[in-house]
C-alpha cells in the first residue's frame, strides 16, 4: 500500500516557472536594477599605475575593488567626524 505524500516538507521548494531562464544579460540587468535602489554609481578615472596598485591591494585582501572603495571612504568619514 502506497503512503502518501508528506505535502509538508521543512524547507518549502522553490515553485517551478514556466518558459527559458534569463540570460546572462537579462541576469545582470535585473542586478543592477536591485542595487540602483539602494547604491548611487560612481565612475572614476585613474592613473594606470595607481589602478595596478588599487588591483594589487585588493588581491592581497581577498576583496573587491568595490569593499576595498567603500573601506577607504567610510575611514575617511569616520576621519574627519
Amino acid at each position: 500500500m502506497p503512503q502518501a505524500a508528506n505535502t509538508e516538507s521543512s524547507s518549502p521548494k522553490r515553485p517551478y516557472r514556466k518558459g527559458n531562464p534569463l540570460s546572462v544579460a537579462e541576469r545582470q540587468q535585473s542586478s543592477l536594477a536591485r542595487k540602483k535602489q539602494t547604491h548611487q554609481e560612481v565612475r572614476v578615472f585613474l592613473p594606470s599605475q595607481l589602478k595596478d596598485e588599487l588591483r594589487t591591494i585588493c588581491e592581497a585582501e581577498g576583496v573587491t575593488q568595490t569593499e576595498l572603495i567603500e573601506r577607504l571612504v567610510k575611514k575617511e568619514v569616520e576621519r574627519n567626524r
